[in-house]
């Protein structure tokens, strides 16, 4: 006869632990400038917090169910000036956003238009820094259209632009992007674009763009490749984001890719620009950042409420269960 232990209550509760890639990062920063919280629950948050992400952006996007009116898209675009800047508080991490019409959504022509409406009521609010994240996804010409239309609203609010390249025909996608941006006039040490890869890293730091790279498990980059990257093309203008959302991500890829890059001999310096720093000074350029206020952790009083809401739940602390270095 078999038998199987029982578990207790305290089996079920995720027990804290020290992964070695903690180690190898314990004192550094980090700034994630391309993360879903809206996706996440608290104990990533905490997670995040443990593994020394000290500020994130959060770029408007898609949540995998088109959205079907104006008001809801208000009400997104309320909650990450909101709600999810108190909730990235209750952890110590500063929360800052970009706004925009995603491309997937951009193909409905009629709620378009309203939702282009709103943005300049968003744009201009406290930790919006901004337009994003904009582009293509299928490249059809109502995606064109209000990406020109949300590329002026950046130029005339003077915010960084955050670019979405697509996942089908990348590289067609991002070079479009690149040059739609320069025939509207906007400078391209004012644009990031994003989910780089190796074909298309090359001719966006040649023309002077922002290069960003999502490590994503199976798919966009894996942080290994992207240690490579670093090796070939240096710091300038590259920055490392998790991207992490609804799907299969990871919250912790900035940190843990960190960790890799100084296993595989890069430096700290130049590990702090790609993890760190390059962010600070792209979206610093929207004059809503100052590094001052993370630099030095501050008090966190999670007994605080936003309207009437706590991340609390009976006085339970989230906590993290992330334990691999390697996101492949």
């Amino acid at each position: 006869m078999c038998c199987s232990a029982q578990l207790t209550e305290k089996d079920l509760v995720p027990q804290p632990h020290n992964p070695a890639y903690l180690e190898a990062i314990k004192g550094m920063r980090f700034f994630d400038p391309h993360v879903h919280m809206t996706s996440r629950t608290t104990d990533d948050y905490q997670a995040m917090a443990d593994a020394g992400v000290a500020a994130i952006i959060e770029p408007a996007f898609w949540l995998g169910q088109p959205r079907t009116g104006v008001d809801t898209f208000r009400d997104y675009y309320s909650s990450l000036v909101g709600w999810e800047r108190f909730r990235s508080s209750q952890f110590g991490i500063k929360h800052y956003c970009t706004i925009g019409l995603n491309s997937k959504e951009a193909n409905n022509e009629a709620l378009s238009e309203q939702v282009m409406e709103i943005l300049p009521l968003f744009i201009y609010k406290e930790g919006v820094v901004g337009v994003g994240e904009i582009g293509f996804d299928d490249q059809t010409a109502l995606e064109e259209k209000y990406y020109r239309a949300q590329l002026l609203l950046a130029k005339e609010a003077g915010l960084p632009v955050q670019i979405h390249t697509p996942h089908r025909d990348k590289k067609q996608g991002t070079q479009r992007s690149m040059d739609i941006a320069i025939e509207m006039g906007l400078d391209p040490y004012m644009v990031i674009v994003d989910h780089n890869n190796e074909e298309t890293v090359k001719e966006v730091l040649d023309r002077g763009f922002w290069a960003a790279f999502t490590i994503y498990p199976f798919t966009k980059m894996g942080n290994e490749r992207m240690v490579e990257v670093v090796k070939q093309y240096g710091t300038e203008r590259i920055m490392v984001n998790s991207a992490a959302d609804w799907g299969i991500s990871d919250p912790l890829a900035v940190p843990k890719t960190a960790a890799l890059m100084l296993e595989r001999g890069i430096s700290k310096a130049d590990v702090e620009l790609v993890t760190y720093r390059n962010a600070i000074t792209a979206f610093a350029q929207s004059g809503q950042i100052n590094e001052a206020d993370f630099e030095q952790p501050g008090q966190i009083d999670q007994s605080l409420k936003y309207n009437g809401s706590t991340v609390l739940r009976g006085g339970q602390q989230p906590r993290p269960n992330k334990q691999s270095t390697i996101i492949r």
